[in-house]
């Protein structure tokens, strides 16, 4: 065996890794993203195919027929070889890739998702039918299956660019301005999206999660997250409300059913029940919720919210338990 054979293999191994995962965009979990997928291939054996072509040419004149060869020869194989088979071939790829376009174009129904990039956080609305009320969350999207669902894009300050890559291509997101995303998924399951656009000091904490879900499923979520959060279960979760009401959290942050009608920060009335706290970055439990309140400039640098140190470890374990019941 070959010295470097081991470790060629190990490279190897981790290459075909990455292509699998809740990040893969040759993992694809929707139709776009599987058109994608197959376009990726399609090029990459073009591109093969173009330089096996291309380089053998070389090859064979400099190492193999290495003879002076006629002026008619020589042109033949410069303007064949180099000229009208890449012309050809380039020519195919990009009608091909020309012709997947209107799919990618194709407008959703039922329910629209309206998507606003924050600093450094997402701003997520449902409006169930033309003219609702919206549904207000905040750094999760939850989406049917087989369903294609249109979502609206827009940012506050500066330019963000939504993808979820294993559902979609990308789409930029502009503040003074609307873009628009349809994505349609085939599989259930849990999807990481992230901002693809260097956005500002946070930008490489500025994830999501996207939860596809049974179509059933996904209707009885949006009936629960219309309805106003619940009241706290027991004595320390009240406590915790208090404590939240009176630090002043809801001046920027709505907990439906409460006095907290802020819209500078996350909407967080259920946002007990989410995957993830700080926008994909920390899971929701006590620890975190407390460690976010606590430290929020350490975990996140460049988030507006300042951090409440100051509270008392009694004061902060009561508002933990508030905000994990909030679901």
């Amino acid at each position: 065996m070959r010295r470097g054979a081991p470790i060629r293999a190990a490279a190897l191994l981790l290459l075909l890794a990455g292509c699998k995962g809740p990040q893969s965009v040759l993992d694809p979990a929707g139709k776009d993203a599987a058109v994608l997928a197959d376009l990726f291939w399609v090029l990459l054996i073009g591109a093969v195919v173009l330089w096996l072509a291309v380089n053998g040419l070389f090859f064979y004149v400099t190492r193999i027929e290495t003879r002076s060869m006629s002026r008619r020869l020589a042109d033949t194989l410069v303007i064949g070889g180099g000229i009208v088979f890449p012309f050809f071939l380039l020519s195919g790829l990009l009608i091909y890739a020309l012709s997947i376009m209107p799919d990618q174009t194709r407008e959703g129904e039922g329910v629209l998702v309206r998507v606003t990039g924050e600093q450094w956080w997402w701003r997520v609305e449902y409006i169930p039918e033309p003219g609702a009320e919206p549904i207000i969350a905040a750094n999760e999207i939850r989406l049917p299956v087989n369903h294609r669902t249109e979502i609206k894009l827009g940012a506050d300050k500066v330019i963000h660019s939504f993808w979820i890559p294993a559902l979609a291509g990308k789409m930029d997101m502009f503040p003074g301005r609307e873009t628009r995303l349809a994505v349609e998924p085939t599989r259930p399951g849990v999807y990481r999206g992230q901002c693809a656009e260097l956005c500002g000091e946070a930008h490489a904490l500025m994830a999501f999660q996207a939860v596809v879900m049974e179509q059933a499923e996904f209707a009885a979520w949006l009936e629960a997250e219309r309805q106003d959060a619940k009241a706290p279960a027991d004595e320390i979760a009240r406590q915790g409300q208090t404590v939240f009401l009176e630090e002043g959290c809801g001046a920027c942050h709505t907990v439906r059913g409460t006095q907290a009608r802020g819209r500078v920060g996350p909407d967080l009335t259920h946002v007990g029940g989410r995957l993830s706290l700080g926008a994909g970055i920390l899971p929701t439990d006590r620890d975190a919720f407390a460690s976010w309140v606590s430290h929020t400039k350490g975990i996140k640098p460049g988030v507006k919210m300042p951090p409440y140190d100051h509270l008392t470890e009694a004061k902060l374990s009561a508002l933990s338990v508030y905000l994990e019941g909030l679901k």
